[in-house]
């Protein structure tokens, strides 16, 4: 006999209510256990540490202040770790959360190691970021790269699959200084102008 599927049943977009659902804590309210995950490394981590900060806008260049985010990235010498936990030296995967006030988020890693495509070209330092955001249907994905690594960036297989040199830059996250510690800003934009490159998986 053969099986029968139920059918799809309308999507509907992350809002208006995306803190509530996936961040209480980012709500205002008490959190669910390692909902935000945003120190991907601890002190005894190797590699340099550095803070990321950044800002997401919608297409009218209003800030979104209830936008989550999912990370994914290799440690110091290009390796990704499958093990999570909150114990370890470092984890490979991380979630932050814009906040209401300023709606910043913030993530504390070191910064990645070089890691090869599945065709073994090196790809340079880079972050998967997944972003939910109030009217989107399904998340987005894109990659986060560093202004201090423009040799790399050059050669990268990927940023170069990016025709145009400034959407290119959409995709590079800007060192500063925050606290006298290493930071790197990357603020996104879902639409308009400036808009964020966003990948199809």
């Amino acid at each position: 006999m053969p099986i029968q599927l139920l059918p799809e049943t309308p999507s509907q977009t992350a809002g208006p209510y995306v803190h509530i659902g996936l961040a209480l804590q980012a709500a205002g309210n008490p959190p669910r256990p390692e909902e935000i995950w945003n120190r991907l490394a601890r002190p005894e981590a190797p590699g340099e540490h550095i803070l990321l900060i950044g800002h997401v806008y919608d297409g009218n260049g209003h800030l979104v202040r209830d936008s989550f985010l999912e990370v994914w990235q290799a440690d110091a010498e290009g390796r990704y770790h499958e093990d999570y936990n909150l114990e370890n030296a470092f984890n490979s995967f991380g979630r932050t959360a814009t906040t209401f006030d300023a709606g910043e988020w913030t993530l504390h890693t070191v910064k990645p190691g070089v890691v090869n495509n599945a065709a073994g070209v090196p790809m340079a330092p880079h972050i998967n970021v997944s972003l939910f955001a109030r009217g989107i249907n399904l998340h987005l994905h894109t990659r986060l790269y560093f202004d201090d690594e423009a040799e790399a960036n050059g050669r990268c297989p990927v940023l170069s699959l990016i025709e145009q040199p400034q959407r290119r830059e959409t995709l590079v996250a800007r060192r500063c200084e925050v606290d006298g510690k290493t930071a790197y800003r990357f603020d996104m934009r879902i639409q308009g102008e400036g808009e964020t490159v966003f990948f199809d998986f």
